[in-house]
Formats: structure tokens, C-alpha cells, sequence
């Protein structure tokens, strides 16, 4: 590992990161227009070339080795910026070493499950970088501001009672532990985004006809609960930080910044697993070796069975 980018991209993401068993209150200790020192869209934009050519890098070493993944998690509020992310950060990588998976109202057959079901039959494999669009945190999310989807889960009587959230923190640090146990990373990115900046975006969308078809009347709907959102925030940041899998509070008001601390956050957690290219045998080698006179020694190439050669 290159130890002076490494150490600059550690001392860029610090800020961001959720120290694990602190207090979280969103709207006090984490600044959605908070820019780093970093006041030029344009020098974003180059930290960010960077930041993408090291992550295509280090990802043809992930696959390579074929031992360990990498879980990307992203969540946000409507308008935050989860697919721009994607598209940005990911720009450079091989699309065959990377699964993005994106998560809507449950099916009835994922209903028929329980609900971390449907979040497992997406996971890489070794070798892959994964990442849940919207990921199980909505089951502490969505479902905890809007507890009618509860019924939905139709959960036994004992399992829906008043420590139910703090259950299901204890069972998703578990499940990660589990995961990082097993030789896959999780990444966990919050878009925080600011109530101005989500209206301005949403106006946006209504203003510019090429972007009509992003609005939905139901993100306005969502935006009324807009204080229910950040208390269930707070506290899913505050409880499930871990030092296995921590959480890092993206400031999401700049999209370009955004993007750029997303990509330093995935660079680091690759460089930190420094992946290496398999090493070859000495039998292998000698079988290179052999390839290799062979090639060097071809004149011209074979004819067909009348003696013609093929165009």
C-alpha cells in the first residue's frame, strides 16, 4: 500500500466518520455543506479522476485475489444524490466486478421472509464490490417512521414489541460482524443532505422538463416527516457505528463533494485490504516459459486442409 496516499486519504475521511459509541445529533455534529478545506468545484473534480483511477486499480487487484468483497451501503433522503454517486465513483471500474442492487417497497415473496432475506441474496461474491442502493437500513428507517409496514412483515407478537428497534441494531451489527468475519467489508455512506438544498432539488425537478420524469409526489410526502427522519438517523448512526463497520456522514449539499469524499471512503477501505495479484508457481512459470518459445518460434500462420490460407 502507498503509504503517503494512503495516509492522505485517512486524514481526508476523518471528519466524516462516525466514531463508534458516540452520541450522534445529526443536524449539530455533522455540516451538509461542510467542503474540507477543498473551495474549487474544479479541484474536486481532479481529486476525484484520482480517487476513481485508484479505485479501478485496487478493484482488478480485489478480483484477482478472489478472496474478499467489498459491501457498499448508501443512504439518504429523497434527492440526495445516491445514483449520481454511483455513476460518478464507479466510472472507472470493470462493471463485471461490481453488483449494484437497488431496494424498493418488498415484494410478497420477500415479505414471506425475514426481513434481512432479501439483503443477503444480494451479497458479493469474493472478488466483488457490491452496492445496496438504499440497503437494510430502511428497516430501521422507513419502517421505524412509518410503523404501519410493520404489519406488512407480520411479525409474531413478541417480536414487535417497544425494544424492537434497539433489536434490530443489535441483529444488523451482528450480521455485518458476521459478514466482515467472512472476509467482506462493509462501507456505510449517509448523504446527508440539508431541508434547503432537498427543496431546492425538488424544484428543480418540477422547473426543468428533462428532469420532470426524477419527481414524484410521494417525495413530497416523505418530506413531511422530514424531523422523523433525522431522529431515526441519529440514532441508527449512533448505534450502529462500529469499529468493524463504521458509518461516515457524507456532506451532500455539493454533489461534486459528495462524490469525491464517496470515492475517498471506498478508495481507503481498498487500500487498507490491499488486495495482491495471485502468485504464480514455479510449475506455472515454466508452462509461461513454454508458451512463450512457442509463440517466439511461429513463422507464419497455419493453413487450412486444401492449402489455402484463410482471409
Amino acid at each position: 500500500m502507498n503509504d503517503v496516499r494512503a495516509k492522505r486519504i485517512a486524514n481526508f475521511i476523518e471528519p466524516l466518520r462516525v466514531e463508534p459509541g458516540s452520541k450522534v445529533r445529526l443536524a449539530k455534529d455533522f455540516d451538509p455543506a461542510f467542503k474540507a478545506g477543498v473551495t474549487k468545484k474544479r479541484d474536486g473534480r481532479e481529486l476525484l479522476r484520482t480517487g476513481v483511477e485508484l479505485l479501478a486499480e485496487y478493484q482488478r487487484r480485489l478480483a484477482a485475489e478472489n478472496t474478499r468483497g467489498v459491501l457498499l451501503c448508501l443512504q439518504a433522503l429523497d434527492a440526495g444524490g445516491k445514483d449520481g454517486t454511483i455513476r460518478h465513483v464507479m466510472s472507472g471500474v470493470n462493471p463485471q466486478g461490481v453488483k449494484v442492487s437497488s431496494f424498493k417497497v418488498p415484494s410478497a415473496e420477500e415479505l414471506d421472509h425475514d426481513y434481512l432475506w432479501r439483503y443477503a441474496c444480494r451479497l458479493p461474491a469474493r472478488g466483488e464490490i457490491g452496492i445496496f442502493n438504499r440497503s437494510h437500513y430502511e428497516e430501521v428507517l422507513v419502517v421505524r417512521v412509518h410503523p404501519e409496514n410493520l404489519d406488512r412483515q407480520r411479525l409474531p407478537g413478541a417480536s414487535a414489541g417497544k425494544n424492537l428497534w434497539a433489536r434490530r441494531f443489535r441483529e444488523i451489527n451482528d450480521w455485518e460482524r458476521y459478514l466482515t468475519d467472512n472476509g467482506f467489508s462493509v462501507v456505510k455512506l449517509f448523504l446527508n443532505l440539508s431541508w434547503e438544498e432537498q427543496r431546492a432539488r425538488f424544484l428543480r425537478r418540477i422547473d426543468v422538463p428533462d428532469r420532470n420524469w426524477k419527481f414524484s409526489a410521494a417525495d413530497i410526502r416523505e418530506r413531511r416527516f422530514w424531523k422523523d427522519y433525522q431522529h431515526a438517523f441519529s440514532e441508527m448512526l449512533s448505534a450502529t457505528s462500529k469499529p468493524w463497520a463504521p458509518w461516515y456522514v457524507i456532506p451532500a449539499d455539493r454533489k461534486w463533494f459528495a462524490r469525491l469524499c464517496a470515492g475517498a471512503v471506498l478508495a481507503h477501505t481498498l487500500m487498507e485490504l490491499d488486495p495482491q495479484y495471485p502468485r504464480v508457481s514455479d510449475e506455472a512459470r515454466d508452462e509461461l516459459s513454454k508458451a512463450r518459445a512457442e509463440l517466439e518460434a511461429e513463422e507464419q500462420p497455419p493453413t487450412t486442409a486444401g492449402g489455402s490460407r484463410r482471409a
